[in-house]
């Protein structure tokens, strides 16, 4: 059955090969296809020198040399970072500024801003806007290429079905990101944990802070804390062991209840914790 409807596909594909070029992809089509063929990064030509590359999430990186001196004065930012790189996408936070932690810690910039607005292109979560201070564009260039490359990882733990999505993230070691996003101690392990529909996230939270002796550090709902989205959202502190048993047992119940809607929730790339 299945070689039956490969012959067909292949046979198909052949014969528009023999009557020429297929016909330009629509705009929502081609947006998908540049995805998926970029994997976790990739760089295609655009003709632009600010652009460095796309990656999951609908995530952007850009990079300003030079950033024009009306705008730089707006933006409030220490003066010598004149260059500036950019993170921007449309679904997901929690995965961006994960990702930009490691980049600030493996180049020399430090965030200059960081912002969450309300996105997941209709869905119940944020997009995010982060910004890289440099005084070298080549770091602001090289933060974003690290972040945009790490992002393949930091969604491994994100889970998602029709009725919601659930995330989880951990590091050993949180930097400036996550001490600007959450409150972080620098050098301290971080877990952050996210439930779409708020309920099940609030039990999650629940679940986590009664699994192992950890330090609530933030606490996010549909009314504090975030864009009216849909979501529970706590970040917290502690022992590694205690972290990452926090996030475990968060993760099992929300894995139980929002599967309760008839679809397992699933990642689309592998989960790192």
């Amino acid at each position: 059955m299945e070689q039956d409807v490969m012959k067909k596909v292949m046979d198909e594909v052949m014969k528009r090969l023999g009557e020429g070029a297929a016909p330009a992809a629509a705009p929502a089509q081609e947006s998908k296809a540049v995805e998926e063929s970029c994997g976790s990064f990739c760089s295609p030509s655009v003709g632009v020198t600010e652009f460095v590359g796309l990656a999951r999430g609908h995530t952007i990186g850009l990079v300003i040399a030079n950033v024009e001196s009306s705008l730089h004065e707006k933006l409030g930012i220490d003066p010598k970072y004149r260059s500036i790189g950019i993170i921007s996408d449309r679904i997901g936070a929690g995965p961006q500024i994960m990702a930009a932690d490691e980049a600030v810690k493996a180049t020399n910039t430090e965030i200059v801003a960081l912002e969450l607005c309300r996105d997941t292109e209709g869905g119940a979560g944020h997009g995010c806007l982060i910004l890289f201070g440099a005084e070298d564009v080549s770091d602001a260039r090289r933060a974003v290429e690290v972040a945009l490359k790490d992002l393949d990882r930091t969604f491994g733990d994100v889970y998602g079905c029709a009725a919601g999505h659930l995330e989880f993230q951990y590091t050993a070691r949180a930097s400036d990101a996550l001490n600007k996003a959450f409150g972080a101690p620098v050098g301290r392990a971080f877990g952050l944990i996210v439930g779409a529909p708020a309920g099940i996230g609030f039990v999650m939270s629940d679940t986590a802070l009664k699994a192992a002796e950890v330090e609530l550090l933030a606490y996010s709902s549909p009314g504090q804390g975030t864009c009216w989205t849909n979501e529970c959202i706590i970040a917290f502190t502690g022992d590694s062991g205690a972290v990452r048993q926090a996030i475990i047992a968060a993760r099992e119940m929300g894995q139980k209840l929002l599967g309760a809607f008839g679809e397992a929730p699933a990642t689309d790339t592998t989960p790192y914790i």
